[in-house]
C-alpha cells in the first residue's frame, strides 16, 4: 500500500503510517529499528531495493531522505516536504517513508527526520552516497547510534579512509569494511591452521577499491609485519599473499566468485568467496550496534604507511623468513634477529 502526500508535515505522516497497518492488517509495531538512508534521486532505487531486502532480517521503519535541489531563487527560498509512505508487501517486513525534501527544508532535515523515529529504538544513518567529512557531527549522523558510509562511492575512495580516520567516532563504519568480513575471516581461520609467523603480506585488487586498502590495514595492525598493496584488473579483491616462517599462504580469486586457498604441506582447496550484494553488506552491519573496535583500528593505522611507506622495506632484507615482523626497526641487523630466535 501507497499513500502520497503532497506539502506534508511529520504529523501527517504519522498518521498516514498509523492509517496504513491499519488498512493492512496490522496495527501493531513490531519493528527493532530506524534506519535512515540518505541519498539522492538517482541512487535512491537502490538503496531503498537493499533496504528493504535486509528488513527481512531486520524489520524496522526506513526514512529515504532524498534532498532536492529547486532551479529557481524564489523555489530555494521556499521549504516543502512531499512523502510516500509504503506499508505491506511495498515496504519489506516493515515500513517506508520517502522523504523528499526542497528548498529550505534541505538544511534541516533533521527536523523532518526526529518526530517519524521509531520510540525507544536504535537508529542508523547510512549515506548511500555523499557521506559527510564528519558523520557523527552531521545532524542526522547526531541522531543515530550507528552511522554507515561507503568510501567506494567517494570521488578519490582512498583519501575518504584517511578523512574517516582523522574524524572517527565509536558508531562509524564503512560498507568497504564490510565487504571484506569474508576474507577476514578466512585469513584468520588458515592462520590458525598453521603454527608459523607472518613476516610480510601483499593484498592484490583493483584501483580505487578501498576495501584493498583496509584489508591491508587490517593485517598490518593485527600481524605488526608490513604490508604491501598491490593493483590488479580486478574484480575487487583478487589475492592476499602472506609469507611466513612455514612458507607462503595464498588466498587468490581472480573471478570474484571462487578462491583457492593454498598452503605449503596442504592441499589446495576451493573456497566460495563470491562478491556480495549491497543488502547483504547493510544486513551485516545491522546485527550489530555497537562500536567496532577492530575497524577503528585497521583505520587509524594509516594509508601512507602500506606499499611503499617506512615499514615496507623490511620483509626484503632476510631470504630464510626467520626475522621478527613485529620489530622491523631491527632489520639492520638480521644476525642478531637469528640468533635470538
Amino acid at each position: 500500500m501507497k499513500i502520497d502526500l503532497t506539502e506534508t508535515t511529520a504529523s501527517k505522516i504519522n498518521k498516514a503510517l498509523v492509517e496504513g497497518r491499519r488498512a493492512v492488517g496490522t496495527p501493531a509495531i513490531g519493528m527493532v529499528l530506524t534506519l535512515v538512508i540518505v541519498t539522492d534521486e538517482e541512487n535512491a532505487y537502490d538503496a531503498l531495493k537493499a533496504a528493504n531486502e535486509a528488513s527481512r532480517e531486520h524489520p524496522s521503519r526506513t526514512l529515504v531522505v532524498i534532498k532536492r535541489v529547486s532551479r529557481s531563487p524564489r523555489d530555494r527560498a521556499k521549504a516543502r516536504l512531499d512523502a510516500e509512505v509504503r506499508v505491506g508487501t511495498d515496504a519489506g517486513t516493515g515500513e517506508t517513508v520517502v522523504l523528499r525534501l526542497y528548498g529550505e527544508a534541505i538544511d534541516h532535515a533533521q527536523s523532518v527526520v526526529l518526530p517519524l523515529l521509531l520510540p525507544d529504538a536504535p537508529v542508523v544513518v547510512w549515506w548511500a552516497v555523499n557521506a559527510p567529512l564528519d558523520p557523527a557531527n552531521d545532524p542526522l549522523g547526531a541522531l543515530a547510534q550507528r552511522r554507515v558510509t561507503d568510501a567506494y562511492t567517494a570521488e578519490q575512495p582512498i583519501a575518504e579512509l584517511t578523512k574517516r580516520a582523522d574524524t572517527y567516532t565509536p558508531g562509524d563504519t564503512d560498507l568497504s569494511w564490510t565487504r571484506i568480513t569474508p576474507w577476514r575471516s578466512m585469513l584468520a581461520a588458515a592462520l590458525d591452521q598453521m603454527p608459523c609467523t607472518v613476516t610480510s603480506a601483499e593484498v592484490e585488487g583493483e584501483e580505487f577499491n578501498p576495501s584493498g586498502e583496509l584489508l591491508a590495514m587490517w593485517l598490518a595492525s593485527r600481524l605488526n609485519v608490513p604490508v604491501r598493496r598491490t593493483l590488479s584488473a580486478g574484480p575487487g579483491l583478487t589475492a592476499v599473499r602472506m609469507e611466513s616462517t612455514c612458507g607462503p599462504i595464498v588466498l587468490d580469486r581472480p573471478d570474484g566468485s571462487l578462491a583457492t586457498l593454498s598452503m605449503r604441506g596442504q592441499p589446495d582447496r576451493a573456497v566460495a568467496l563470491k562478491r556480495r550484494e549491497t543488502s547483504e553488506l547493510l544486513a551485516e552491519e545491522l546485527r550489530r550496534l555497537d562500536p567496532d573496535d577492530i575497524y577503528a583500528a585497521a583505520l587509524k593505522y594509516g594509508v601512507d604507511r602500506l606499499g611503499d611507506g617506512d615499514a615496507q622495506p623490511a620483509p626484503q632484507e632476510p631470504a630464510d623468513g626467520e626475522s621478527a615482523p613485529a620489530r622491523p626497526a631491527a632489520k639492520k641487523t638480521p644476525g642478531k634477529k637469528a640468533a635470538a630466535k
